[in-house]
């Protein structure tokens, strides 16, 4: 059994872009998939079971009592590809750490034998790894793989070199490795160049460039993966190459994070973001234009 985690900056599509490649890994390679949701606002498998929200852990634990009076039929949802679905759950905004659904659903699913007969356990993580709950399948050897969803975007690679860091940090003593990074395309300047620079640097490799293309919402507007919606769309086979990438990768490192002055002389080389002088410069050209 392979268990791997896709990490990324909030709003990066990494929800989006598991979901979309675990459907393919099940559907058109026979995996057997499992998603174990850590994101509290429980929307990491949405377009799996195609519904707004799945019951998590932490809200039918608190509904029931608590969760030693759960059974597994309860929090376990079958979906399309037959991929099996769990929401951790977290607490209401501003109280407590939503780490702690993280670790209430990870051990109670263990516990219920959950794990048992799968190829692949994917947890899909909130944003960026600040918090000891959120790094909780990395610190405790849970995910063995983790793929980081960015862009060539300044704070997306930012979040990414973070991660790295985080995966650094245990990966001596639990074995946690980087398998990649997944480029979800903003349409950036030089972008996929920019990625595999940036793998380069951290010692991993830009597993692939998922394009940017509007069949995407539309198929998440009907709660749907692109290979359930449009299986036939170029972009259902994206996911597919993804899926078939992951299900192959044999590329697993040790990652070198930079520091941050590093990425800003990067993004600097790629012509992403411009120093005061040249900006001062452009402003001056175009003041004189006007004259």
């Amino acid at each position: 059994m392979r268990q791997i985690a896709f990490y990324g900056k909030g709003g990066i599509g990494k929800s989006t872009t598991s979901q979309n490649t675990l459907a393919q890994l099940s559907t058109k390679f026979g995996q057997d998939v499992m998603i174990v949701g850590c994101d509290p606002k429980a929307d990491s498998t949405r377009l799996i079971l195609n519904t707004k929200v799945q019951d998590t852990v932490l809200h039918l634990a608190a509904a029931k009592g608590t969760v030693e009076d759960l059974e597994l039929e309860d929090v376990l949802r079958t979906g399309y590809g037959d991929i099996k679905c769990v929401e951790s759950g977290g607490p209401e905004p501003g109280v407590g750490c939503a780490g702690r659904g993280i670790i209430t659903s990870i051990n109670f699913l263990e516990e219920q034998g959950a794990y048992e007969g799968r190829d692949f356990v994917s947890y899909d993580v909130l944003g960026d790894v600040v918090c000891g709950g959120f790094a909780m399948p990395i610190r405790e050897n849970k995910a063995q793989e983790i793929y980081i969803v960015c862009s060539g975007e300044m704070m997306a690679m930012y979040a990414a070199n973070n991660i790295a860091r985080g995966v650094l940090k245990y990966a001596n003593t639990g074995g946690v490795r980087l398998g990649g990074l997944i480029c979800n395309s903003r349409n950036t300047d030089r972008e996929d160049e920019l990625i595999m620079e940036l793998a380069r640097r951290l010692n991993t490799q830009m597993i692939h460039f998922v394009p940017r293309d509007n069949i995407v919402q539309h198929a998440e507007l009907r709660k749907m993966t692109v290979a359930q919606y449009a299986p036939d769309h170029p972009q259902a086979k994206e996911y597919e190459i993804l899926a078939e990438k992951i299900l192959h990768n044999d590329k697993l490192t040790i990652p070198t994070p930079i520091e941050m002055e590093e990425l800003e002389e990067l993004l600097l080389d790629f012509g992403i973001i411009e120093d005061d002088e040249t900006k001062i410069k452009k402003l001056e050209e175009a003041e004189a234009s006007k004259k």
